[in-house]
């Protein structure tokens, strides 16, 4: 008798767990200034998918952030306005209201932040200021009722404040646990794992020494410290200006006003944002949920497959002055490689991978 009400106390469990979109993800805060409406996730979704909201009406914030890629565009970089290549892989936006910093740079401090810079970005959407948003939003009678309704005020007082908290009360329903592993791990269903994935976690946890920046805890896995990190990517493009920006930083000279390239410039990540010479090639560590539905890797798409990912990290990186000491030689045999790979493929929610 005590086995039955065990087992089915464990079915109930297991189907719970099923059920539950958030699993494996922790609570959502939201801020004080911006509560969640039904009716402002709404009209944040029209927002976020106007492309009036652009020089030449052709881009929107949907055009990086596809909802069938799981919010990225597939690309090495974003394109903007006349398939201008920017610098940077687009991230997703799919649990981004978790992280503590947007951009890979880290450049935003909340979801509101961020969504005010692309519209002003000459590659992106390529508006002189953000006056011209509101240009819009007052010649469009369902805007602006939708606006006075979510908001509150006469139509007279929008501004683009009240548009990014639209888009970021959007951006915040963009969530998604439920992964094999989520139901593995903290529903304690060990039956959907492949053998292989098993050992990949496993893998991920020790040898691959992934778990270092990629965080799992008993409660939630966000698979992201918030941190930076300069993982061996891209650095080559910074090399040849490289001692000309550290003897300026030591002169006490504005590093903003070299010559750079948007190439080079953008390879500096953190520094850019920081000024701080440990900075520079740091970026943001990445979320790996959903991971195996937002190829191509790296913050500048230059790694295309997840076999190509652990190969790099195998091998150490690519040697830099700045690369972080968690980066070395991790002598993976092919098996464990393939294990790895299985267990990231397990972290895709079934909400995005249907």
């Amino acid at each position: 008798m005590r086995l039955f009400i065990l087992l089915f106390l464990g079915l109930i469990f297991s189907v719970s767990a099923l059920a539950d979109p958030l699993l494996g993800l922790p609570s959502l805060t939201i801020p004080n200034d911006n509560p969640q409406t039904a009716e402002k996730i709404a009209l944040g979704r029209l927002l976020f998918n106007d492309k009036r909201f652009s020089a030449d009406a052709s881009i929107s914030c949907a055009s990086c952030h596809h909802s069938d890629k799981a919010f990225t565009d597939g690309l090495p970089v974003a394109q903007g306005l006349d398939g201008q290549a920017g610098t940077r892989n687009a991230p997703t936006v799919v649990n981004a209201a978790f992280f503590e910093t947007l951009f890979l740079d880290g450049r935003a401090n909340s979801l509101e932040a961020q969504a005010l810079g692309p519209f002003t970005n000459p590659i992106e959407h390529g508006l002189n200021n953000h006056q011209a948003i509101i240009a819009v939003i007052q010649g469009d009678a369902n805007y602006l009722e939708q606006f006075q309704r979510v908001f509150a005020l006469p139509t007279s007082q929008i501004s683009i404040q009240h548009v990014v908290k639209a888009i970021a009360s959007f951006e915040r329903t963009l969530i998604a646990g439920n992964s094999p592993f989520d139901r593995y791990f903290f529903g304690r269903d060990h039956s959907v794992l492949s053998r292989s994935a098993e050992r990949g976690l496993d893998i991920f946890k020790r040898k691959g020494n992934c778990l270092v920046c990629h965080e799992i805890t008993w409660s939630n896995a966000l698979f992201t410290d918030n941190r930076f990190y300069n993982v061996g990517v891209g650095f080559k493009r910074v090399i040849p200006v490289l001692d000309e920006l550290i003897a300026a930083v030591q002169r006490g000279e504005n590093p903003d006003t070299l010559p750079l390239s948007d190439a080079e410039r953008s390879e500096l990540g953190r520094f850019n944002v920081t000024k701080v010479l440990t900075d520079i090639g740091r970026f943001k560590t990445p979320t790996l949920r959903n991971v195996a539905l937002t190829a191509p890797y790296m913050h500048d798409g230059s790694i295309k497959t997840l076999e190509e990912v652990i190969e790099h990290y195998d091998k150490g990186g690519d040697k830099n002055r700045f690369i972080d000491t968690e980066i070395f030689p991790l002598h993976l045999t092919q098996q464990e490689k393939t294990d790895l790979v299985a267990f990231m493929q397990a972290l895709s929610s079934e909400t995005l991978s249907k």
